[in-house]
């Protein structure tokens, strides 16, 4: 969805909603993924010299955790805020997205807020514990002794072990 800012600028006394649906599903979310279309509610209000953009959605993201390597699905929520002025529309370093008219690029913010809010280490439950590293169960469902897990270690890591010393 693109928005046109130097336009509201020019017209926009009264407030506008836009819902959308963002297919964020081909995007890179660095090893997470968004499987379904995200609903998403776009907002801009012009007050005085300025105008305020608002983006909010919530989406299904899925992975796989980091420890002990099951489906991860949860729920992430975007609640995103920008002013811009006038002025902030000539600069070359303006951060938010614009395609080549120089018009916002609503999805593109969507995609980079939600890039940002899900996490970079995912995970089933905070206090999941992994996998063994003798029988390769998660930790909870195994039943190796805590010291053979400390001494049975992989042999072609004992090299490492010397390095402590």
């Amino acid at each position: 969805m693109l928005f046109d800012l130097q336009r509201f600028f020019s017209m926009g006394a009264s407030p506008t909603e836009k819902r959308f649906t963002a297919d964020l599903s081909a995007r890179d979310f660095c090893g997470a993924h968004v499987p379904a279309p995200i609903e998403a509610v776009f907002t801009a209000e012009r007050q005085e010299d300025e105008v305020w953009l608002h983006l909010t959605a919530n989406a299904e993201v899925c992975g796989v955790c980091a420890r002990c390597l099951d489906p991860v699905v949860r729920q992430q929520a975007v609640d995103a805020e920008w002013t811009v002025k006038k002025k902030d529309l000539e600069d070359p370093d303006f951060e938010l997205p614009r395609d080549e008219k120089g018009q916002l690029d609503v999805e593109e913010w969507l995609y980079q807020e939600l890039l940002f809010q899900i996490p970079t280490v995912l995970l089933c439950s905070t206090d999941c514990q992994g996998l063994c590293p003798v029988c390769g169960k998660k930790r909870q469902e195994c039943s190796c002794q805590k010291a053979a897990t400390s001494t049975s270690a992989d042999a072609r890591l004992s090299i490492l072990k010397t390095l402590l010393n």
